[in-house]
């Protein structure tokens, strides 16, 4: 008889369900338990360096000391937070990490995007040029941060090829390395000559998703390249814009260390002193661990907030209502 005629069907025993799901883990894991041994390594790796690491999270809310322990050590609750509010640092390292971050999220984010266009309009002819451009935008990808901060230090030290050509045009030299107003042009511009390449792969990639029957049907109605651009090429990559942007929002507050460290120097603290590096000077130089976990915590919650607000912020402007979420 049908549901419709007043039967109310049965609802299936959990026990049974959990057995048909059991036989369903049992038999892929005989058919496919090479792949599921290829992946171990990976989760195990996961889990001892991500998941492992966050018992350690407790600290901040501890007075840690070595000896008694992590268990042994007295709770103190919320008290490094209010520490660290209360530093007289909190301002300075709290304002060079959001400019600094947001500096370099607006413009190191756009320019893969604007390279990978460029790059997918050059013609097939030319398709030499476009692979040689592509592989050498991907070398500064492979080059180890602390290399490049030595390359910023032979070109623009006083006696590096910068200040050459200044004396040859002016006469004088220039003090770049030890200037605060020269740090903030010297990270972001580090960081684009860096991620450039390697950041519009994902975005070429999502070009090659786009049909070419779109662009010739533009060119039939006599569309011009800029016109192609913008009602083909950009609403095609827009799903993968939308993404990449809630994801690298984070990135205002969560500046990285190396970078940062290695380019900095007493003399522009008041400018490169940010989160991370202090993180570094009162955890571990000065041994206050507790209070560094409880500023490192602080950075990561107030990251995690920003994606959760750009997902919100996304999906109330994407027509689409696509995001992470």
């Amino acid at each position: 008889m049908a549901i419709g005629a007043g039967v109310v069907p049965k609802k299936s025993d959990p026990r049974s369900r959990l057995h048909d799901w059991r036989e369903r883990l049992e038999k892929d894991l005989r058919n496919n338990w090479q792949l599921y041994v290829m992946i171990l390594p990976v989760l195990v790796g996961f889990f001892l360096f991500r998941f492992y690491p966050l018992y350690g999270l407790q600290i901040a809310f501890k007075d840690y000391n070595i000896v008694a322990g992590v268990r042994g050590s007295e709770w103190v609750g919320l008290e490094n937070f209010f520490k660290f509010v209360e530093d007289p640092f909190f301002f300075r390292v709290v304002k060079n990490t959001v400019v600094l971050g947001f500096w370099t999220l607006v413009i190191s984010y756009p320019l893969p995007i604007i390279f990978a266009v460029l790059l997918n309009e050059v013609k097939q002819q030319h398709g030499l040029f476009k692979r040689v451009t592509q592989s050498i935008s991907y070398l500064p990808h492979f080059v180890a941060v602390v290399v490049i901060v030595g390359l910023i230090y032979d070109f623009f030290s006083f006696d590096g090829i910068v200040n050459q050509i200044a004396v040859a045009l002016t006469g004088d030299t220039v003090r770049i390395l030890g200037a605060s107003e020269w740090f903030r042009p010297l990270y972001v511009g580090s960081v684009v000559w860096q991620g450039v390449g390697w950041g519009s792969i994902i975005y070429l990639a999502a070009l090659t998703g786009i049909p070419p029957e779109l662009y010739e049907a533009a060119i039939v109605d006599g569309a011009s390249r800029w016109q192609r651009i913008k009602y083909v090429t950009l609403p095609g990559l827009l799903p993968v814009i939308s993404v990449t942007l809630i994801l690298s929002v984070s990135s205002i507050i969560s500046v990285g260390f190396e970078r940062a460290f290695l380019l900095q120097q007493p003399a522009t603290y008041s400018v490169s002193d940010v989160i991370a590096t202090y993180v570094y000077r009162r955890g571990l130089i000065k041994f206050d661990f507790s209070y560094g976990a409880a500023i490192g915590l602080f950075d990561s919650v107030v990251a995690f907030a920003l994606v959760v607000a750009a997902n919100y912020i996304v999906k109330r402007t994407n027509e689409d209502r696509e995001g992470l979420w």
